[in-house]
C-alpha cells in the first residue's frame, strides 16, 4: 500500500484499525487470525487495514512504527491508541469496540502482565534496599508503578491534562 491509498482510507470517515505486520514475523502470525476475525465482525463500523511493513516503508516511517506487530487505532485522522507486540483477543476487541461505539479507546493490561510488573518491581526494591542501592530500588518502584499506572487516578488526571495541551 502506498501513502496515497492510505490517505484515501483515512478520509473515508470510518474509524480505522491498522495492523502493521510482516510475513516473517512470528507474533504477527499469531495475531493475524484474531485481527482478521475482528475486522470481519466489526466491518460495519470500523475499517480494518493490514499493512505489510516490508512493502509500505513510507507509512511505517510516518507512524514511527519501530516494532511489529503494531496495531494503530485512528479516529478522525488522528491516532487514538497504539498496541505494540502481540496481544490477546480481549485487548484487540476492546480497541474495535471502543472505535465502533465512539468511546475512548482503553486497553487494560492482562493480570499476568500486571503481576509480572508488580513482582519484578518488588524484587528490585528488596534487592536495592538490602544492598543500600537506591538506584536499583528506584527502578523497582518504577517497575511496580508500571503495574498499576492505568488504575492510578492521579496519573490518569495528569495524562488527560497533558493530552489536552
Amino acid at each position: 500500500m502506498n501513502k496515497q491509498e492510505f490517505q484515501q482510507k483515512l478520509e473515508s470517515g470510518k474509524p480505522l484499525v491498522v495492523d502493521f505486520w510482516a510475513p516473517w514475523c512470528g507474533p504477527c502470525k499469531m495475531t493475524k487470525p484474531i485481527l482478521d476475525k475482528l475486522g470481519r465482525e466489526f466491518t460495519e463500523d470500523v475499517e480494518f487495514l493490514p499493512i505489510n511493513a516490508d512493502d509500505s516503508r513510507d507509512i511505517i516511517e510516518h507512524y514511527r512504527v519501530f516494532g511489529i506487530p503494531t496495531v494503530v487505532a485512528i479516529r478522525d485522522g488522528k491516532e487514538v491508541a497504539r498496541l505494540t507486540g502481540a496481544q490477546n483477543e480481549a485487548g484487540y476487541r476492546a480497541v474495535f469496540e471502543a472505535l465502533a461505539q465512539g468511546k475512548e479507546v482503553k486497553v487494560s493490561m492482562s493480570q499476568f502482565d500486571r503481576m509480572l510488573r508488580l513482582g519484578a518491581g518488588a524484587l528490585f526494591i528488596m534487592i536495592g534496599v538490602s544492598n543500600n542501592n537506591w538506584i536499583v530500588a528506584g527502578i523497582g518502584g518504577i517497575l511496580a508503578f508500571m503495574g498499576i499506572y492505568d488504575r492510578c487516578p492521579i496519573w490518569n488526571a495528569l495524562t488527560r491534562s497533558l493530552k489536552r495541551k
